[in-house]
């Protein structure tokens, strides 16, 4: 478990690293006059995190909640704050073994909140969202870039959700690019791994859409009930965020529409080289139909059949089975059958 703690107000900031040993002094930041981000990396440490909820008087239902990560996205509304959990979409790079390269793995994980008055306790599932989310909140806070420090504690929690909803788009670009390597594979790939390809995308798009669904909801119950939010001031804001929400939601409806045609255009090419396959298996079992017939006959070798002792009977067969297979090549070519 890392704790970091940034304190502010209109006129400065300071942020502070704790060891798990000093979680107590965490209570102070309740008496203090100054914004409190309190930021937790990694759950594993449930002794720990016990403890700040009894420091903040945090229900067990709530301690519950941060630490089962595997729940939808919810909001919760008690006494003495407000609780909400996200999802995260992380990007990560591994080795398939069964494609022979490195693939797009997204990893979906969750951030909670504890929104009172004048602290802000965030939960991370893994410490390298973080890094990658929150990186640019910090930088502004500290050096007192944009409205962050004038704005309070409601636009804090709104830049928080922003940063993850930017994620989602980051995710989405990405896939926008595998897609479009979709499309142009489809046309010129016979293997049967690419269909497995874009199945594996599509089951990431439902991942990440049901992650993203309840968010929506989410945001929806915040701008309409005024919920975290003490002025007017923010409501544009979080307004902005839901349509930029149900926009991500609209792209995902929209590539899952787009990986089925290239699915159906894959398909096609696959059924049309059969087709070919098959055409080409088909002519010669015609072409050999009568020469078949022509040697069954003449391989019966019954005492009285004439032809078996004339002296050019062999060579005039041989010649009528070549001329029957070169007439019937012919007429194909002409009929255009391949």
């Amino acid at each position: 478990m890392e704790l970091s703690i940034i304190t502010y107000d209109s006129g400065s900031a300071q942020i502070n690293y704790l060891a798990v040993s000093a979680i107590d002094e965490l209570a102070q930041c309740q008496n203090d006059s100054k914004i409190a981000w309190i930021n937790i990396d990694g759950l594993e440490d449930t002794n720990s995190i016990k403890r700040i909820g009894e420091l903040f008087g945090l229900h067990p239902l709530t301690i519950e909640d941060i630490s089962h990560i595997d729940q939808q996205p919810k909001i919760e509304i008690f006494e003495k704050y407000r609780y909400l959990s996200i999802k995260t979409i992380q990007r990560e790079k591994r080795f398939s073994h069964k494609q022979d390269n490195e693939v797009d793995e997204f990893l979906i994980g969750q951030i909670s909140l504890i929104i009172m008055n004048n602290v802000l306790i965030t939960f991370h599932e893994i410490a390298a969202d973080a890094a990658d989310s929150f990186g640019g909140i910090r930088k502004k806070i500290l050096a007192g870039v944009g409205e962050i420090r004038n704005m309070g504690m409601g636009y804090l929690v709104y830049s928080i959700i922003d940063s993850v909803v930017d994620e989602y788009y980051l995710t989405l670009n990405h896939l926008e690019e595998d897609i479009e390597d979709f499309e142009e594979r489809a046309t010129k790939t016979s293997d049967y791994t690419f269909i497995e390809e874009i199945q594996d995308t599509k089951k990431y798009l439902i991942r990440i859409k049901r992650a993203i669904m309840p968010l929506q909801d989410n945001i929806l119950a915040i701008t309409h009930h005024g919920i975290f939010l003490q002025t007017d001031e923010l409501k544009p804001f979080m307004q902005d965020l839901r349509e930029h929400i149900s926009h991500a939601i609209t792209l995902i409806e929209n590539y899952r529409e787009w990986l089925s045609n290239i699915m159906d255009v894959n398909l096609s090419v696959l059924s049309h080289q059969t087709n070919k396959v098959m055409k080409v298996l088909a002519i010669i079992s015609t072409i050999f139909i009568p020469l078949t017939f022509l040697a069954g006959v003449y391989g019966m070798n019954f005492d009285f059949m004439p032809e078996l002792r004339y002296e050019f009977g062999y060579p005039l067969v041989l010649g009528g089975m070549a001329f029957i297979a070169l007439a019937m090549v012919a007429i194909f070519k002409k009929h255009r059958w391949f």
